[in-house]
């Protein structure tokens, strides 16, 4: 049976992998090459937490604490910082920004005014990854110029947004002015976005939800389909909407 290890444990196989006798792909890894293989294992964590796969979770927290310990392990043989100056540095900060439970002294500012003037940033909207899904975005733009009041007062009047955007779009559709048209696409969405918001709703979660929704309507269709012995590229509109309708009531 195996030793128990710890994260120490992980940092020393690291090295070792890391080391001229240790593995060729490893070694050529670099802070830049290994992004990817981050944002995925990110995304399978996602997925993982979605599911309330336990076993998985534990697995793919585990990936993503290499890729953390990676990282910072290169920055350390680049004399830059170590994992341990990682550690203290976000551990000052989640101190730093709670003093009311750490020193007993309570925010003269929100929370988004502490982190501008910490991280002396020109606006509040800043700190957002630029690389960030727009969707994901829009929801963090919108909840950090809520924080300092920029907010609807009440869900009639994002309605009333929604329709005038609504509005605003079929008219640059009638005029067939493409650029226009993106930019009323894009207006409408973000206005759902916060409308989500308004409503205490994930938007990133209620469209998966949807595609999800979609996907499995659509495998129900094809298999429909199937029985009836056709093909998709057979069927007429108005066959695959009568069946799409069926799956719908079921």
């Amino acid at each position: 049976m195996n030793e128990k290890k710890n994260i120490n444990d992980l940092i020393e196989i690291l090295r070792k992998l890391r080391s001229p006798n240790g593995c060729e792909w490893d070694r050529k890894q670099t802070s830049k090459s290994l992004l990817p293989y981050l944002l995925e294992e990110t995304y399978e964590l996602i997925e993982a937490v979605e599911k309330e796969d336990y076993s998985n979770i534990k697995e793919e927290l585990g990936d993503l604490l290499l890729h953390i310990v990676f990282q910072a392990e290169l920055y350390r043989e680049k004399k830059v910082f170590s994992i341990d100056e990682v550690v203290e540095t976000i551990s000052n900060k989640m101190i730093e920004r709670h003093p009311e439970v750490f020193t007993n002294q309570k925010l003269k500012k929100n929370w988004e005014l502490n982190k501008q003037k910490e991280k002396k940033r020109n606006s509040v909207l800043d700190g957002i990854p630029k690389a960030l899904p727009a969707l994901a975005k829009s929801s963090r733009i919108q909840e950090k110029a809520a924080s300092v009041g920029f907010n609807w007062k009440s869900i009639d009047l994002i309605w009333n947004k929604i329709e005038e955007e609504i509005i605003e779009l079929k008219e640059a559709c009638s005029k067939q002015n493409e650029s226009k048209i993106i930019e009323e696409t894009g207006d409408l969405l973000f206005t759902i976005v916060n409308l989500s918001r308004f409503l205490n709703v994930n938007s990133e979660e209620s469209l998966k939800l949807a595609v999800s929704k979609f996907e499995k309507r659509f495998h129900k269709l094809e298999k429909e389909i199937k029985v009836r012995n056709k093909s998709i590229s057979d069927c007429t509109e108005k066959e695959m909407n009568e069946i799409w309708e069926i799956i719908k009531n079921k």
